[in-house]
């Protein structure tokens, strides 16, 4: 692997971020032809915000996140952080919104979800192969005001 290889993509994530924010969500809003969502959450360590574009997977009004790291033995640090935070805010297209996050443990529900992921995103079926670790499932719920 080059060693250029994380900073091209941070890079590239920086450049997609940015162009996602100033079109309000007309640009920088797929990957490979798949619809994005931009989710801040705040830093576990720093207390900054630490913006991430994550695949868009919808179940009713929810959102649903898989911490895959691209099948990576570790989890992504944007999940660690959701995870200690328990709250972000989101951008789908030009509308934001704050969400509470809430994991999934085994069962009927983390299921369905992983289903609907699969379904939105098939390259999670592949990176969970990679891996040892079971990757975590979880729903960002819109806070009431």
């Amino acid at each position: 692997m080059s060693k250029h290889l994380p900073g091209l993509g941070r890079w590239g994530t920086h450049r997609q971020i940015t162009q996602f924010r100033s079109s309000r969500g007309q640009k920088g809003n797929s990957i490979r032809g798949l619809p994005v969502f931009l989710l801040d959450v705040v830093g576990r360590s720093s207390g900054e915000p630490r913006p991430v574009m994550l695949m868009l997977v919808r179940r009713d009004d929810d959102l649903l996140v898989c911490g895959s790291n691209g099948g990576n033995p570790v989890a992504p640090n944007w999940y660690k952080n959701l995870v200690a935070a328990g709250q972000a805010q989101v951008e789908v297209d030009a509308d934001r919104w704050a969400v509470t996050a809430r994991e999934l443990d085994d069962g009927p529900e983390r299921d369905q979800c992983w289903e609907l992921l699969i379904a939105g995103y098939p390259d999670f079926a592949s990176y969970q192969e990679l891996t040892d670790r079971r990757l975590p499932v979880v729903v960002l719920e819109p806070t009431s005001d």
